[in-house]
């Protein structure tokens, strides 16, 4: 397949017409929900392992990026979100504390997140486990 071909395939548009059928919004919101924005056992870049994070209940989540995966046996859809703190009287403009990643399977039901998150924001309880 071509280039060109492949800029004109199907394939996109059935993207498009999933991610217009996925409320992103409502699953991010359920994934903090659910774990009542709390992340538990996360190492940073640093090697710096966290028993726990304590997000801020005041936070939003933009999709930023999504895509498709497909192997031979699975086909999964990815959601990446900015996740930033709002409604601090003190600042103009929401922080960025980080990203999520989640992954779903073709049905929908959740398969795995991954967390990148700026430990050094003020707006974050951390317990760090010292080795």
């Amino acid at each position: 397949m071509t280039q060109i071909e492949l800029k004109t395939h199907q394939l996109w548009q059935d993207l498009n017409e999933i991610l217009e059928y996925v409320d992103a919004d409502a699953l991010v919101q359920e994934h903090l929900e659910s774990c009542n924005y709390k992340i538990g056992g996360y190492w940073d870049e640093t090697d710096e392992f966290y028993e726990e994070i304590a997000l801020p209940r005041f936070l939003s989540a933009e999709l930023i990026s999504s895509s498709i995966g497909v192997t031979r046996r699975k086909r999964w859809i990815q959601l990446k979100f900015a996740l930033q703190a709002d409604g601090i009287a003190s600042q103009d403009k929401p922080e960025k504390i980080g990203e999520l990643i989640l992954i779903y399977d073709e049905s929908m039901q959740f398969i795995d997140e991954n967390w990148v998150i700026y430990v050094d924001s003020p707006l974050l309880k951390t317990n760090i486990k010292k080795g």
